[in-house]
């Protein structure tokens, strides 16, 4: 047990890191040994109180999200050598982890996640019944039908591990004080920070909040409300049990997924955690509104067996020797989960040189991997891979206190239902983040949420199957999307885009700071262009539509989920460069329409005298206009890739406008259709999408984006050096186009691609092909297979489907076939 004696040691720090959990322990140590001086941790008590010290220590290659898996994989190789490294114990077992399929559903799923995990370096098998009882013998297998297997996985002793990482953070240069309480925290002009402390004040280049359930605490000072809520979890440890002591080789971890618990050995006996329904779980939503009660750090919470009864029930089900087994010891301490139970990592918006790692609800296995993250982050300028499921700007004001409330519970009763493609989670919905036409469609269409928006999937019909009805394989969407794609295509329909990102731009600077934020040109009056922003390194850190609204103002138009992501970026080169413009976010008071389809001039011209003819209004124009008396801003393009308009408005407007465009359109059968039918249009139209095809992962060059990039412009913007440099070096892989073989199941995105027996890349996203009556899918692959007519095979549910690399795209879009069409030719639609 070591001991420290309070003292700052020092008055100016690059770095201050705000508690001293695995997380923070894990920053300090990875900055301190990338060579960052003067890197300085605070904790309040000691290090590991709060959620470290109690937790079940569990470590796991496994996890559904396709870069989080690399902060697992960062995590364990770290763990292994961190004793060599720093002679602290770190007492890692690694006997492997089974999760345990016991429904055919539940087989799907996993053949779904071995697919996602064939282009990644993780070990990671689907084993037959016979290998689970293999390597677990104490089970009861009546109902086992598969096991996902990771033979590196298993448990670390979190206090040690915290105590090793501190070691190492020490040795490389770190200072790391307590008890040392940070009592407030007060900005400067210039951008740095004074942390007060009773012990006096450090001055700080910027502060980084890792303080785990005291994390809302330390956002309050500085006006953040952080959406985070202590959860009680309990464990229970058994004393010796005499089979379990007769083994010879150490059990895996066990995650009985249909009971919702995992199970794993503790000395002789066994370990067991489960995650209560979301009605039985309890939230510790006192320290919400209270704050944390002054002197928590190394307490827990009275347990209570009752409300975990059904899963213990389960366990002795399913691990029979737990029916004679006395239970020693029940630990019920608070975790801190967020909204969706991913932690918030990154820099925030609004507060510059702030930045957080905070609602971990698996702090033991993110802090090594995450610590490596944050640190390459901040040195280098650039997060050094795509995260954005982690960014801290997904949420927004519309995350009230209720929300979190309510999405915690959901989320940690949820910890093992079936991850399905597509998922939708109702609770908490709607916030007040409607557009105008919720109430009016929200009977007709299954709604989908995007950064607090409902928005329409799909639209019903007499004699479909309605709700939410989630699936592997093709399910009761299939059909109504078919039917609303082919509304786009052959008459006019109706989208609400209300959740875009929409900010405004003007001021004396705006040209030359859209010149150098963008990779494209800037826009003339009138216009409207495709824009990418990129990291120094030359990676796509968003794509946004830029429109020259009047000289100097502009209207930036982004994806819903990368509203805030993309604002911060952008509010932060404004301050690097002092350039003198004035940014509104215009995302909440502003309704959009797209209207799309052969009809969609013929309609909207029913309702304005201004002239919409193509050789008035062209392709990526953008006007000002009144529909039906409402003022719009006209913009002439569309993500379907079709005739249409996308129409700006303000929000209180949106149901008037629509009301008037269908009413119009009744003549030419008019009618709705959602993001679903979009996604499939967009596909066939070889449109990238901005987090699937490109993002922090991806140069524009291999992404095929080559048009929207000039590397020839005057301005030097950011990335320019460095795609250069791409560009003279080749490219390794590029994306690809591929119609895919299937049966009743379509690929969705990060599918293994296979060639010659091996894996050799990935979808990015997939569809069904209306059109061409088959699947559709992008993929990136090696530059020496990316040939059309390559052969290849994408890997869905376990099977491997033959695929051929064609031409891009499959359909031409409107713009395209006109020009052809005013040449003499006829293009292919």
């Amino acid at each position: 047990k070591e001991t420290s004696s309070p003292s700052l040691g020092k008055d100016r720090a690059d770095t201050v890191i705000i508690g001293g959990g695995c997380v923070g322990v894990s920053l300090a140590y990875h900055l301190a040994k990338a060579g960052l001086k003067d890197v300085v941790l605070l904790e309040k008590s000691e290090l590991t109180a709060g959620s470290t010290w109690h937790a079940a220590g569990l470590t796991t290659y496994f996890h559904p999200g396709i870069n989080l898996k690399k902060i697992h994989y960062y995590s364990i190789k770290l763990y292994e050598k961190l004793e060599e490294e720093t002679g602290q114990a770190v007492g890692f077992h690694q006997p492997g982890s089974i999760r345990i399929a016991s429904t055919p559903t539940r087989v799907d799923e996993f053949k779904y996640q071995m697919t996602r995990a064939g282009w990644h370096s993780t070990e990671q098998y689907l084993i037959t019944p016979e290998k689970v009882q293999e390597l677990f013998p104490l089970l009861n297998m009546d109902t086992v039908l598969a096991g996902l297997y990771n033979p590196g996985d298993g448990h670390i002793d979190p206090y040690s591990l915290t105590m090793a990482l501190a070691a190492g953070a020490r040795k490389y240069g770190a200072q790391l004080n307590y008890p040392v309480q940070v009592t407030n925290l007060k900005s400067r002009s210039d951008g740095t920070w004074d942390v007060e402390t009773p012990l006096g004040i450090i001055k700080a280049k910027r502060i980084v909040n890792t303080a785990g359930f005291w994390a809302r605490d330390i956002g309050k000072m500085i006006g953040l409300q952080h959406p985070l809520i202590p959860v009680h979890h309990q464990y229970v440890v058994t004393s010796t049990i005499p089979e379990v002591k007769a083994l010879k080789t150490e059990l895996p971890v066990i995650r009985d997924l249909e009971g919702s618990y995992y199970l794993r050995q503790e000395r002789d006996g066994l370990l067991f955690g489960p995650y209560e329904s979301e009605e039985k779980m309890k939230l510790q939503d006192s320290w919400v509104t209270n704050g944390v009660p002054p002197g928590f750090g190394k307490e827990l919470f009275e347990s209570d067996l009752d409300r975990i009864m059904e899963h213990i029930e389960a366990a002795m089900e399913m691990v029979p020797v737990l029916k004679k087994a006395d239970i020693v010891n029940t630990i019920a301490g608070p975790i801190t989960y967020s909204p969706d139970i991913l932690p918030m990592v990154g820099p925030h918006l609004g507060v510059r040189n702030y930045w957080v790692a905070i609602g971990f609800g698996y702090g033991i296995i993110h802090a090594g991997g995450i610590g490596k993250y944050l640190s390459d982050w901040i040195l280098e300028g650039e997060p050094p891979f795509d995260l954005i499921e982690l960014d801290p700007n997904r949420y927004g004001k519309w995350t009230t206190t209720e929300y979190t409330a309510a999405k915690a519970r959901e989320s940690y009763g949820f910890n093992n239902i079936v991850g399905y493609p597509k998922e939708e989670r109702f609770a908490g919905r709607p916030t007040e983040r409607t557009s105008g036409l919720y109430d009016l469609l929200k009977s007709k269409c299954s709604m989908g949420f995007h950064a607090g928006w409902e928005q329409p999937h799909w639209f019903y019909k007499p004699g479909d199957e309605t709700g939410y009805k989630p699936s592997f394989r093709r399910t009761n969407w299939f059909d109504p999307v078919g039917r609303e794609y082919k509304q786009v295509m052959e008459k006019v329909g109706v989208i609400d885009l209300s959740p875009f990102g929409k900010f405004k731009v003007k001021g004396r600077d705006s040209v030359k700071l859209l010149d150098h934020l963008f990779a494209n040109v800037v826009p003339k009056v009138g216009s409207t262009n495709i824009s990418h922003m990129l990291t120094p390194r030359g990676k796509v850190y968003a794509e946004l539509t830029v429109s020259q609204l009047y000289p100097g103002e502009f209207m930036l138009i982004t994806g819903s989920g990368s509203e805030l992501h993309d604002l911060r970026w952008i509010e932060e080169e404004v301050m690097r460069g002092g350039y003198k413009v004035e940014i509104e976010n215009m995302t909440d008071e502003m309704g959009v329409l797209g209207v799309a389809g052969p009809y969609a001039r013929q309609i909207l011209q029913k309702l304005t005298r201004e002239d919409l003819s193509d050789g008035s209004f062209k392709f990526l124009q953008s006007k000002h206009l009144k529909l039906s008396d409402i003022a719009v801003t006209a913009i002439r393009i569309s993500y379907t890739g079709e005739l249409g308009w996308e129409l700006y408005h303000r929000k209180e407007d949106t149901v008037a406008l629509y009301s008037a465009i269908m009413e119009a359109g009744q003549k030419e059968g008019i009618d709705n259709f959602g993001t679903y039918a979009l996604n499939a249009l967009r596909l066939e139209k070889g449109f990238r999408a901005w987090g699937a095809e490109m993002n922090c992962d991806t140069n524009p060059l291999e992404a095929g984006l080559e048009y929207f990039v000039k590397l020839n412009k005057p301005a030097n913007f950011t990335g320019k050096q460095a795609l250069k440099e791409i560009k003279e070096k080749g490219l390794k892989r590029q994306l690809v186009y591929l119609t895919l073989e299937t049966d009743n199941v379509d690929p969705e995105g990060n599918e293994s691609v296979w060639f010659n027996g091996k894996v050799i890349g990935n979808t990015t996203s997939g569809t069904f092909s209306y059109n061409a009556q088959q699947s559709l899918a992008f993929a990136y692959v090696p530059t020496e297979l990316s040939k059309v007519g390559q052969k290849l095979e994408v890997e869905l549910l376990g099977k491997n489907y033959p695929a051929t690399i064609i031409q891009e795209p499959l359909v031409l879009t409107e713009p395209t076939r006109m020009r052809l069409q005013r040449k003499g030719e006829s293009p292919k639609i």
